[in-house]
């Protein structure tokens, strides 16, 4: 029986994706920073974990009580709107220190038990984002975007101890709480100059046509944790198919 340890597990893609693995008989190692109890059915097969991956010391206490991972997702994040301009230095990194220096550190953290298995598969959730960017999320896109190469380029020399490792990129969902995940970073971020502009982009937003679910994420992660071929990329929703195509 296979164990995957999936971070960002309190709501959206990753609470979604906890549950397609449990409904399909793997072990589960979901995590959060703040663990709730109640969100995932209740099974012997599950463990719920504080996790802040911006924190080398919460990383390495998660993955020795995690024990073996066959399969890693790396799913937290926080979003950003707000104009480029607007934004400070600081809210930038910190969007950096979650988007992209968390999923490279839960990544170096894996990698050594993998490594010495000859096998597991690690698995990079993105955003449609890096592949038709839109404007207002300059920041964001620029967080995932590096993961898009960072992953690329690791999935080459990993392979040569039998780890796989994958991309998935989900399109646009509107009740994924990815404006709620921003907490009060985008107070402020959309000044006077921009409003105007803001307005024409959030009407679009509220009519998208197409979006993405968190069922269709959690079933193309689940694809790409069983998908054995040398597939690096995995649009997920039907938007991010057409964007990718």
């Amino acid at each position: 029986m296979k164990t995957v340890l999936i971070t960002g597990c309190s709501s959206g893609y990753g609470l979604e994706t906890a549950r397609y693995f449990l409904w399909h008989g793997w072990n589960v190692v979901a995590t959060m920073r703040t663990p709730k109890e109640g969100i995932l059915p209740a099974s012997d097969r599950l463990r719920i974990l504080p996790l802040d991956v911006t924190d080398p010391k919460s990383i390495a206490a998660a993955l020795e009580a995690a024990g073996p991972i066959d399969v890693l997702v790396n799913n937290a994040g926080i979003g950003l709107f707000g104009a480029f301009e607007a934004t400070p230095m600081d809210t930038i990194r910190e969007v950096f220190e979650t988007n992209t220096f968390g999923t490279m550190a839960m990544t170096r953290g894996v990698i050594p038990q993998m490594r010495e298995r000859g096998a597991g598969v690690i698995i990079n959730v993105t955003s449609s984002a890096t592949l038709a960017p839109f404007p207002l999320v300059a920041a964001y896109t620029a967080s995932k975007t590096a993961i898009q190469g960072f992953t690329a380029s690791l999935a080459h020399e990993a392979a040569e101890f039998g780890i796989r490792v994958k991309l998935v990129e989900p399109g646009y969902g509107p009740n994924t709480n990815f404006t709620a995940n921003s907490g009060d970073r985008m107070n402020g971020l959309i000044t006077e100059p921009y409003a105007p502009f803001a307005q024409r982009i959030f009407a679009g937003f509220a009519n998208p046509g197409a979006v993405t679910t968190a069922e269709d994420v959690a079933e193309v992660v689940f694809r790409a944790a069983n998908d054995t071929s040398r597939q690096l990329r995995f649009a997920a929703g039907a938007d991010a198919v057409a964007l990718a195509a």
